[in-house]
C-alpha cells in the first residue's frame, strides 16, 4: 500500500494525491459498515490495482486531526480569512465571528485583506493595527497587482489551508494569483448589491506545491454562533489569554464584576474596540439572539 491524501470525492469515485500522482479509487465497504465517510483532507493508504490508468482501492484511513462542516475537510491547519479592503468595505462584525469560529476549531488563522490597491483612503492600515495589536497575523494584498502574494505563498507552505470569507471579496482571484496553474474560475461582482456570485461548488484539495493544499470554501453573508455558551466566548478572543484567570471572580463574565483581569487592560493591552465587540456578543449570546 502507498500513502496519500484525498483532494477530490465526486459521485463514489476518491482522487488520492501520492508520491506517484494522482489515483482514482473507490472505497473499501468496510467503510460503510463503520459509519466511516472518506473525507477531502483524509491521510490514507491505497492499493494499486491499474498502475498505467492509476486505479486503486481506498484501504486505510488514518486518525483524523480535525473536521470542519462546511466545507467538509478533514485535518486543516490554518484558516486564511479574507476580506476586502473595499467593494465590498471590510465588515468587522462579520471578521470577528469567523475569528470566533475559527478559533472554536483550534486552527491557526491568517487574516488576508484584498484589494488595497481601490482603497485610496487606506481604511485597511486601521485595521491592520487593530487585529496585529490583538495577536493576529494580517497580510495586506493585491490579487489584481501582485501585492504581498509572495508573502501569503510563504504562509501555506507544508500546510493544508481553508480559504474562508464573505462572497466577493477576491478569495479566488486569490488563489489564482498564489498558483495560477489553479485557473479557478472567478465571481463577478454584481454592483447593485456588492455581494460575488457564489463559484464554489464542493470541497476540494488543490495543490500549490509539494505538501500545500489550499481548499476554498462557499462565500458565506452571515455566521452563527449562538451554540457557542455565552462563558466560553472569553476563550475565543486572542488578547484575553494572559487574563482570564487573574480575575478576582471565578467565573468572571468581564463585564460587571470588580477586580476583573480584563477590565483593567482595556485601553493598555486590549483594545477599547475588541472589549466592546466582547460585550456586544456575549450580550447576544446570553440573550440567544439570531443572526
Amino acid at each position: 500500500m502507498i500513502n496519500g491524501t484525498i483532494i477530490k470525492g465526486i459521485g463514489g469515485f476518491y482522487y488520492i494525491d501520492t508520491e506517484n500522482g494522482v489515483y482514482e479509487c473507490r472505497a473499501r465497504g468496510i467503510f460503510r459498515k463503520e459509519k466511516l465517510k472518506p473525507t477531502v483532507g483524509d491521510q490514507v493508504k491505497i492499493s494499486v490495482l491499474d498502475e498505467k490508468n492509476k486505479k486503486g482501492s481506498l484501504d486505510v484511513i488514518e486518525p483524523r486531526k480535525n473536521m470542519l462542516i462546511r466545507p467538509r475537510v478533514s485535518n486543516v491547519e490554518q484558516a486564511v480569512i479574507v476580506f476586502a479592503s473595499v467593494s465590498p468595505d471590510i465588515n468587522i462584525d462579520l471578521l470577528d465571528r469567523f475569528l470566533i469560529l475559527v478559533s472554536e476549531q483550534k486552527l491557526d488563522v491568517l487574516i488576508c485583506i484584498n484589494k488595497i490597491d481601490l482603497d485610496e483612503e487606506k481604511k485597511y492600515e486601521y485595521v491592520k493595527k487593530l487585529y496585529e495589536d490583538s495577536g493576529y497575523r494580517v497580510i495586506l494584498l493585491s490579487a489584481e497587482k501582485g501585492v504581498g502574494i509572495d508573502e501569503i505563498k510563504s504562509a501555506l507552505k507544508d500546510k493544508i489551508s481553508v480559504f474562508a470569507g464573505p462572497s466577493g471579496v477576491g478569495k479566488s482571484s486569490l488563489i489564482n494569483a498564489i498558483s495560477p496553474d489553479l485557473q479557478l474560475k472567478t465571481g463577478e461582482i454584481s454592483a447593485k448589491i456588492e455581494r460575488g456570485k457564489h463559484t464554489t461548488r464542493h470541497a476540494e484539495l488543490m495543490q500549490i506545491e509539494e505538501n500545500s493544499y489550499i481548499v476554498d470554501s462557499p462565500g458565506f453573508t452571515s455566521l452563527f454562533l449562538e451554540h457557542i455558551p455565552a462563558e466560553e466566548l472569553q476563550y475565543h478572543f486572542k488578547e484575553f489569554e494572559p487574563y482570564i484567570n487573574q480575575c478576582r471572580y471565578t467565573g468572571c463574565s468581564h463585564i460587571h464584576e470588580p477586580d476583573c483581569a480584563i477590565k483593567e487592560q482595556v485601553g493598555v493591552n486590549i483594545r477599547a474596540e475588541r472589549y466592546e465587540r466582547y460585550v456586544n456578543l456575549y450580550n447576544e449570546l446570553r440573550k440567544g439572539v439570531k443572526r
